[in-house]
């Protein structure tokens, strides 16, 4: 199943469980941002359920980062209650460059769900194509999804460090944060050594927040050597923009690995840091 779906793709599904239509979950986040309950209540996509990024797609802060994997149950638990079943596909969106959208999507992937995909252009592409929303929060469902982990790669802060000098470590973060420039977050700016920058933001048309075409993602990840049948894993700051890139590179056939602590772990560690450009 190709991870993205288009505006026109989804409203031409059915609606509904008994008539065999997708689960939506809206995940509306901004980082540092205010919560997003209060934009879905305002209007959301016909029968979507909201999910919560902080509480229940995300653990407490802490060592193991700012946004570090949440409790298994707690997020199994959120999906059932959204109507996640095993034989029912699921479109999640957002309204913030689908980050919020593709941390959903690689936990469902991660927790053994493939049949998820993230809404292109998300809640403003669905305005946009003149598509209603609606203000009516629906009922808790009883989704009968169990998280089995180990659905898709992970790495912790020793698989990165490796990563980076066996295969292609790739660092979803602004150029700028890469170089050591700017580190306006946490405590220690620059990069794991031997990571190249492949900015999160570029997996998307600019005028129109809409994913690159497959073909033109291929090419992006080609240049900083991401392709298939080589190792390839993903960072950022916290594993929120890291699990776009991941979502990117799996539109494009390469399976790569997230490391969720990010650099929000690694800055904690005493690990060593790189500055500057992309290594020769």
């Amino acid at each position: 199943m190709h991870p993205v779906i288009t505006v026109t793709e989804l409203a031409a599904q059915p609606k509904g469980a008994s008539d065999g239509g997708p689960v939506l979950l809206d995940v509306r986040y901004r980082m540092g941002g205010p919560p997003g309950r209060p934009e879905y209540e305002a209007g959301h996509l016909p029968g979507a359920h909201y999910v919560d990024l902080e509480s229940e797609l995300a653990g407490a802060p802490g060592d193991a980062g700012r946004h570090p994997l949440p409790d298994v149950e707690v997020f199994a638990a959120a999906m059932r209650r959204a109507g996640v079943g095993r034989d029912r596909d699921v479109v999640v969106y957002d309204d913030w460059q689908g980050w919020g959208a593709a941390r959903a999507w690689w936990l469902l992937r991660w927790a053994g769900h493939e049949r998820v995909r993230v809404l292109d252009g998300g809640l403003s592409a669905w305005t946009a194509a003149g598509l209603p929303l609606e203000t009516d929060v629906p009922a808790d469902e009883d989704g009968d999804f169990t998280a089995v982990p180990g659905g898709l790669p992970l790495l912790d802060a020793d698989g990165a460090a490796e990563l980076a000098r066996s295969g292609v470590l790739l660092d979803a973060r602004a150029s700028e944060r890469y170089r050591g420039e700017v580190e306006p977050i946490y405590p220690v700016a620059g990069h794991i050594p031997g990571a190249v920058s492949a900015p999160t933001t570029e997996n998307v048309d600019p005028a129109t927040g809409l994913f690159l075409p497959p073909g033109d993602l291929a090419a992006r990840f080609l240049g900083v050597g991401a392709t298939e049948g080589t190792p390839v894993g993903v960072y950022c700051g916290s594993g929120v923009s890291g699990a776009h890139e991941v979502l990117a590179l799996a539109a494009a056939g390469v399976p790569a690995a997230l490391y969720v602590g990010s650099w929000s772990e690694w800055s904690h560690t005493g690990r060593p840091v790189a500055t500057g450009p992309q290594p020769g």
